[in-house]
């Protein structure tokens, strides 16, 4: 009994370093940026599919005004809306040991310096339980919130009443409306994982949300397959990716669908075979960039959204200093040649094996 706790409690805590969020950057050396803004590939800017997806409905989220700051370009998603193509991951709870009065203090602080250097998308979830250091972020930032991308995440415990569950996404949020939603993970039976997509779908018809999203859906292609039958598709898919873990046939799946991929993790995980890895070093000493910003050039030349997270203001900074340089086809290819298939991944859940864990209700904040 006590061995089979122990393993839970393995499974739980890896679940908790994992599930789903960028992470923070490690401590690279931050660098001179130069003064020139480099051109993005045409492949970040997307295309508005073929004119059968539906546009959300009229509603809250027609105050938008998303545009792009600081060189940061927008993504064009298969509905017609733009998203700034770089942001915040904001899971924090390994740093803060799940005091939820900290985190979200934590993530109120790092809202603040993110916006505050140009920010303009921000990705949180009810799973991160940090959603409302999130809005006061928002708050205390001055940024108007109709120039802010907000993503949160349904929990797979709200996906039998994910339609209440997004009011109470917005209450926490203290907003509106939200950018994009994603069900976070492919947990629990199918038809509760259809029906939460369903409600999402109604809320996106109503003006409440503006994109609809699947996170770590590439773990469980029973349940893709079956948001790819529903009336509106993804517009965002989240996934695992990385210079170790490329995702090649994801990739080329999302592409099917015409879905934007964004990438959690960017940063490997801050494994220090990857953050000190000698090609890396060299590219980075060619541009006077540090690896991280290096690694993060990569994703968006890939033509990826996404979202390295940090609580530290001098990475913050140095994180979204990478529209000022290009990589040239021959370090793309060099990076490309890193990639250890789906061997590289740090996170592979089996959702048959683990989804029961998924029921749990996400813990709740009580303070004001």
């Amino acid at each position: 009994m006590k061995k089979q706790i122990a393993l839970l409690l393995v499974l739980v805590c890896i679940l908790g370093l994992a599930a789903c969020g960028a992470e923070p950057s490690k401590d690279p050396t931050n660098s001179t940026a130069g003064n020139t803004e480099a051109s993005i590939p045409d492949s970040t800017t997307g295309t508005v599919g073929d004119g059968t997806v539906k546009a959300p409905g009229s509603g809250p989220a027609d105050a938008s005004n998303i545009t792009s700051i600081g060189g940061v370009p927008l993504v064009t998603l298969n509905n017609g809306v733009q998203m700034p193509c770089f942001g915040l991951g904001t899971q924090i709870q390994r740093l803060e040991n799940g005091e939820l009065s900290i985190l979200n203090e934590t993530t109120r602080t790092s809202v603040v310096s993110a916006l505050q250097a140009g920010y303009r998308h921000l990705d949180t979830a009810h799973g991160y339980m940090n959603e409302r250091g999130v809005g006061m972020g928002i708050k205390d930032s001055g940024v108007p919130r109709e120039e802010i991308w907000i993503t949160s995440k349904l929990w797979p415990s709200e996906y039998a009443d994910a339609y209440n569950a997004i009011d109470l996404m917005l209450e926490r949020l203290d907003v509106e409306y939200i950018d994009l939603v994603y069900l976070h993970h492919p947990a629990g039976d199918i038809d509760t994982i259809v029906s939460a997509w369903k409600a999402l779908e109604k809320a996106y018809t109503e003006g409440k949300i503006r994109a609809l999203g699947i996170s770590n859906f590439d773990n469980r292609m029973e349940a893709f397959n079956a948001i790819m039958e529903q009336e509106i598709k993804p517009q965002v898919m989240q996934i695992e990716c990385h210079p170790f873990a490329q995702r090649e046939e994801t990739r080329a799946l999302a592409q099917q669908y015409n879905i934007q991929v964004e990438c959690w993790y960017p940063l490997g995980h801050g494994d220090q075979r990857l953050l000190n890895a000698e090609v890396l070093e060299t590219i980075a000493a060619a541009h006077n960039k540090s690896v991280v910003q290096v690694i993060i050039r990569w994703h968006i030349q890939e033509g990826f959204s996404v979202i390295p997270g940090s609580t530290n203001p001098d990475h913050i900074q140095e994180n979204i200093e990478v529209f000022d340089f290009e990589l040239t086809d021959a370090e793309m290819e060099q990076i490309r040649a890193m990639d250890q298939g789906e061997s590289g991944r740090y996170f592979n859940l089996n959702y048959d094996f683990m989804g029961g864990f998924f029921t749990n209700p996400v813990r709740e904040w009580d303070g004001n």
